[in-house]
């Protein structure tokens, strides 16, 4: 079993993990989803492993920290070194100005 923190937040495509309270295995097929009609931002996609995408709703939503053990890291390269930098710098971005307007509305609240 691999260490579940790589450089910066998020794990590689293709990914292997076990999610906490899970007995089947997910890949990870895609970062930042929101789903229709919410707000929240998810940190991955994923469908099952080995099956893969069997259809539209075959796939599904989870954070990081739902993250019991990684069996398999993904392919790293340039391009997704690149990629992730972009990502953890944007996710810094929407993360401090969440914090800003949840301050906003406690501050509202209080008067």
């Amino acid at each position: 079993m691999e260490e579940i923190k790589e450089n910066g937040k998020y794990l590689p495509i293709g990914s292997v993990v076990l999610l906490k309270g899970g007995t089947k295995r997910v890949m990870i097929t895609g970062f930042c989803s929101i789903p229709k009609g919410e707000s929240r931002i998810y940190d991955y996609t994923g469908c099952m492993y080995p099956e893969g995408i069997l259809s539209s709703s075959s796939s599904f939503l989870f954070n990081h920290e739902q993250i019991e053990k990684l069996f398999f890291i993904g392919f790293k390269d340039e391009e997704e070194t690149e990629f992730k930098e972009k990502l953890n710098d944007m996710m810094q971005k929407i993360n401090t100005v969440t914090e800003k307007e949840d301050k906003k509305e406690v501050e509202v609240l209080k008067e």
